[in-house]
């Protein structure tokens, strides 16, 4: 099986923004824009266009690889599952904050992990509009490198009392009895936001800038390399129940934070079931 250089992806990711996305940026036309499964959760033409590249390259670049696009899988979801038992395979989101993108708000990503064998085992963050990225490998810390300045190795927040935490929280998709008491409960914490942009939520996250992130609704192509690049940053990430989140999990709630000392506090004075 053809092994993947994370350099050459990140390229990729790159040169798939250039020649896709960053073009439509703000020049979208009325049916460049639609909806998929409700009004909040759309697609555009750069989404669809930039995946198409992506792939196509990834097949040039590393043959034999399964392909796993959040794009490929609207228009196939019988491919996602596939996921579970591949030897290696790339994960896409060709935009993550696609209502960011389409509103005009310059506040989007491109992303990709690579998983071996269930695991994933490296990551990538692109931003478009910055023209950097924030990756990793599964052993080989997490670094910020692009637009022609050193590489910055990454380290999450440390700890600190739950009053003065600051974080992101994604509470759409929790169940609206427990959502109630999961907003009440933030009342507890310094500051909670939500970017919208999972993309730039672990951007912010791996570089030391909040000290949480919660999500409920897990697509790989929205976790995978922000959940890698966030723990070899330092934080400590599980599902709800304490489990490690693998590439196959689309369900159990995510919670990150700087260590398990303060994930089991935010689990249980914040976010509970």
């Amino acid at each position: 099986m053809t092994t993947i250089d994370i350099n050459a992806l990140a390229l990729v990711l790159a040169q798939a923004a250039e020649a896709e996305i960053r073009p439509r940026f703000r020049a979208l036309g009325k049916g460049d824009i639609r909806t998929k499964a409700d009004a909040n959760d759309l697609v555009t033409e750069a989404d669809e266009a930039a995946e198409r590249f992506i792939k196509r390259e990834v097949a040039a670049q590393f043959p034999g690889v399964l392909f796993v696009g959040e794009e490929s899988v609207a228009a196939d979801p019988a491919l996602l599952p596939k996921l579970a038992d591949a030897d290696l395979a790339i994960v896409v989101d060709p935009i993550d904050g696609t209502f960011n993108f389409a509103s005009g708000v310059p506040l989007f990503g491109v992303m990709a992990a690579i998983v071996s064998g269930g695991e994933t085992v490296g990551g990538i963050i692109y931003d478009p509009m910055g023209d950097d990225f924030v990756m990793a490998e599964k052993g080989g810390g997490a670094w910020q490198t692009g637009d022609h300045r050193p590489a910055v190795k990454l380290k999450v927040r440390g700890p600190a009392p739950l009053e003065d935490m600051t974080g992101m929280a994604s509470t759409g998709f929790i169940e609206r009895g427990r959502r109630a008491r999961v907003l009440q409960n933030l009342a507890k914490v310094a500051f909670v936001a939500n970017y919208r942009c999972a993309a730039h939520e672990y951007r912010s996250f791996a570089a030391g800038n909040l000290h949480y992130l919660m999500y409920n609704k897990l697509m790989p192509w929205d976790h995978l390399a922000g959940t890698l690049i966030s723990q070899e940053a330092g934080a400590y990430a599980a599902r709800f129940d304490g489990s490690p989140y693998r590439p196959h999990h689309v369900e159990g709630g995510l919670l990150l934070a700087p260590d398990r000392e303060s994930w089991e506090l935010l689990r249980r004075e914040v976010f509970v079931d």
